[in-house]
């Protein structure tokens, strides 16, 4: 029978926690809206969101209710705030920090881990701290040589799902057929769906604190505040497509689909589709942060596509979630990629009250084609694909190559 353990008070602390790296990504993307910023972006809030996710999988195992875990627990979000203070400068100064902080996290990681499962954390703890390593050493480099090593540490990430599977299924509990899964423990569903709910929902408040920072000493004019309210909007349109039609859906599935398929389930919607989503935030808070305080002006590409690209990314996580969870219908939200690139014209053409009134417009118009899609007799949080039954073949939008279908991110991700 399903467990009730649900997120704990200092899991919510610990996401907030890690929810500043989101903070200063925002910032450090604000900074600079090139290709190049955007990259790194990129590359440092997937190493992170790995050791995330491999905190998220580790509570719903390894609820902290005794002391020590408690405290290993608040010293990995102390780590967590020194590599999001080392974000600004991870490319440069910094870089040694932020490793180091990066090293700590999944140092305490695996010894909460070995609280409950002993020596078999290694097969796991051993490829993340050579991943937190590379970026350790990449902070002594610059250029194609520090590029390199961050691209060694997600290889050591992807690779660890393959290495787990493969010890499991050479050890000593081979023989009675388990499975890494097995040894760890399955997921439960209400506890994951939840935990990475609140994550989300923390993250669009990036997207309210971008106004505030935007405006400044601005004096609050009616511009402003129209500004706002579709700020605010844009967030409530893509807050709508999750936890009004998705979020119930998904905790559904996993709960009536065989447990060894949760752990496929959790590193594709939860890891690799959750990356676009939470990015795509950030981006568009970016934009906020950049637009806000000139809405009446021609914006420069850079804002014009953080603003429009944040959305989009949003979008096409979402549509590989539904995909890979087997939630229909997918495509409303497919189609409405486009349009959503295209208000970036109006941004640098008319001027960013109108990119955004755009914005609103076309989330709108896909979440109302939606409904009248469904039918009036849907349920939106009941599941869109029959639950409890393993497709024939694995499910849509895999991971990267070479990370195997397998574990849970941080044991293998998120």
């Amino acid at each position: 029978m399903e467990s009730e353990h649900r997120v704990s008070t200092l899991e919510l602390f610990f996401d907030l926690v890690f929810v500043f790296t989101i903070t200063q990504l925002t910032v450090l993307l604000a900074d600079d809206l090139t290709l190049r910023g955007a990259g790194r972006v990129l590359l440092i809030f997937t190493v992170l969101f790995w050791m995330y996710g491999g905190y998220a999988y580790l509570t719903n195992q390894v609820p902290p209710d005794r002391p020590v875990r408690r405290v290993l627990i608040l010293l990995a979000m102390g780590a967590f705030l020194v590599c999001a203070l080392a974000v600004p400068t991870a490319f440069g100064d910094g870089g040694v920090a932020f490793g180091l902080g990066y090293l700590v996290v999944v140092i305490m990681h695996s010894a909460l881990y070995s609280q409950a499962h002993g020596r078999g954390v290694l097969w796991f703890a051993l490829p993340n701290a050579l991943s937190a390593l590379s970026v350790t050493a990449a902070g002594l480099f610059d250029g194609a040589a520090a590029l390199g090593l961050w691209a060694l540490a997600l290889l050591f990430q992807f690779v660890t799902p393959a290495i787990s599977r493969r010890a499991a299924a050479t050890g000593d509990d081979a023989v009675e057929g388990k499975t890494i899964e097995d040894q760890l423990g399955g997921i439960g569903a209400a506890h994951f769906v939840e935990r990475h709910g609140l994550l989300l929902i923390i993250v669009f408040g990036e997207s309210i604190i971008a106004v505030g920072i935007g405006v400044g000493s601005l004096p609050l004019t009616s511009g402003i505040v129209v500004g706002a309210f579709l700020t605010l909007a844009v967030g409530a349109a893509l807050w709508w497509m999750y936890f009004v039609r998705d979020e119930g859906r998904a905790e559904h599935v996993f709960a009536n689909c065989p447990p060894d398929w949760r752990f496929k389930l959790a590193l594709r919607a939860y890891y690799y589709c959750f990356i676009p989503m939470l990015l795509g935030i950030a981006a568009f808070s970016a934009g906020v942060k950049k637009s806000i305080g000139h809405l009446g002006e021609h914006l420069p590409a850079g804002p014009a596509l953080a603003l429009a690209g944040g959305v989009a990314c949003y979008l096409a996580g979402d549509v590989a979630f539904r995909l890979v969870l087997g939630i229909r219908p997918v495509r409303f939200r497919a189609l409405a990629v486009v349009p959503v690139l295209a208000t970036a014209a109006a941004g640098m053409r008319i001027g960013a009250v109108w990119q955004l009134t755009a914005l609103v417009l076309v989330l709108v118009a896909a979440l109302a084609a939606e409904s009248r899609g469904a039918g009036p007799g849907a349920d939106p949080t009941g599941p869109a694909a029959e639950p409890g039954t393993e497709p024939e073949s694995e499910p849509a939008t895999g991971g990267a190559a070479g990370s195997g279908p397998g574990v849970a991110p941080g044991v293998t991700g998120s």
